[in-house]
């Protein structure tokens, strides 16, 4: 807003009524008297436009950002750990809960027992970082007995903390539909606040007057496992008899479900540039079309249905570097775009070059 009150454009405007009879050239003794005062001005401006891009939520950094929106009752959503399922061997051994263990720079803690020789074990860290690594843990303490311990399966995906562009759109999306009792913005904003919980779909009356369907994706957008599924289902609808035991209200029969998979094979014909094969390509290639794949994931909570585009994946991969052309494109055998169901999302699968 003040981006035109510069030193120069200052010391101009207080020369300007200086008459000219005087010395006003740089080095007088005017100018110099006038110079430190514009300066300090100078200063000022930017420190003004400053405040007022920090006033509004569109320009306000993030301190300034969450300030604003604490008087909408909005907070970002904070950093969760992960929690993953580990397997140890011989099964009948009973590990104590609180046993600590390490892989590769990460801490776990087993949190609960699944049942004999399968363990909940959480990430000391938090963040998505918790849900990089499985394999063999190794012991922090010695526990007599154990041959291993093995994670092999993220149970609820670990979150950073929002991040700042989504909590912006949170926040303008706040003015637009009041969640209030029940309705669909009011589950989906406290589903969405349950930690591991990507996105969620509101189905209402699915099954009958006064029940509700949830479907949810986890942390990374993908399907949920059945531990989010229950925690979810403890959330809001512990009992499923309308008592208003959890987040639902009284009245409410909420089932919670994940989406289906759809799994995505693509075949198609890809020319290169002279020093590019398929062979070295393959992966970048799977790695853009996944891409794509998690676009629609994420947005899979605002639509009706889902549609994989060949053009969408044509384009991708043709702004690849070292690929000169691509034709006969195909999704799972059909040279056409791919409708999912409204609660299926896509999965990579394999891709060919034919």
């Amino acid at each position: 807003m003040y981006e035109d009150q510069t030193f120069e454009e200052i010391m101009e405007r207080m020369l300007d009524r200086i008459p000219d009879t005087m010395d006003k050239r740089e080095g007088s003794v005017i100018y110099d008297a006038l110079a430190p005062a514009a300066f300090e001005l100078q200063n000022a401006y930017i420190e003004l436009d400053y405040i007022i891009n920090q006033t509004f939520a569109d320009t306000a950094e993030r301190e300034y950002l969450v300030r604003r929106a604490a008087e909408r009752g909005l907070v970002p959503y904070p950093a969760t750990k992960a929690s993953l399922k580990a397997e140890t061997a011989p099964a009948s051994l009973q590990i104590p809960i609180g046993s600590r263990f390490s892989l590769n720079e990460l801490n776990y803690v087993i949190t609960s027992k699944i049942q004999n020789g399968e363990y909940v074990v959480q990430c000391e860290t938090e963040g998505t970082i918790g849900n990089e690594f499985l394999g063999y843990l190794i012991p922090i303490d010695y526990i007599a007995g154990l041959e291993s311990i093995e994670m092999t399966e993220v149970l609820i995906p670990g979150e950073d903390e929002e991040d700042t562009e989504d909590f912006r759109e949170r926040y303008f999306d706040s003015f637009d539909t009041k969640p209030y009792g029940g309705n669909k913005k009011d589950y989906r904003e406290k589903v969405n606040a349950i930690a591991g919980v990507g996105s969620t779909k509101v189905i209402p009356v699915w099954n009958g007057g006064g029940t509700v369907l949830l479907i949810i994706l986890d942390a990374s957008y993908g399907k949920a496992s059945s531990t989010l599924i229950n925690t979810v289902q403890e959330e809001v609808d512990p009992t499923q008899t309308g008592s208003g035991d959890g987040i639902a209200p009284i009245g409410h029969v909420v089932t919670v479900r994940t989406a289906d998979e759809t799994t995505i094979n693509i075949s198609t014909h890809i020319t290169f540039q002279e020093g590019y094969t398929w062979e070295g390509m393959e992966e970048t290639i799977k790695d853009c079309v996944e891409a794509y794949l998690l676009e629609i994931r994420t947005n899979w909570a605002n639509e009706t249905q889902s549609v994989v585009r060949t053009a969408q994946i044509d384009t991708r991969i043709l702004n690849i570097e070292g690929v000169v052309d691509i034709s006969n494109t195909k999704i799972n055998g059909t040279a056409g775009n791919l409708v999912l169901d409204a609660y299926a999302i896509p999965k990579m699968g394999v891709i060919t070059n034919v």
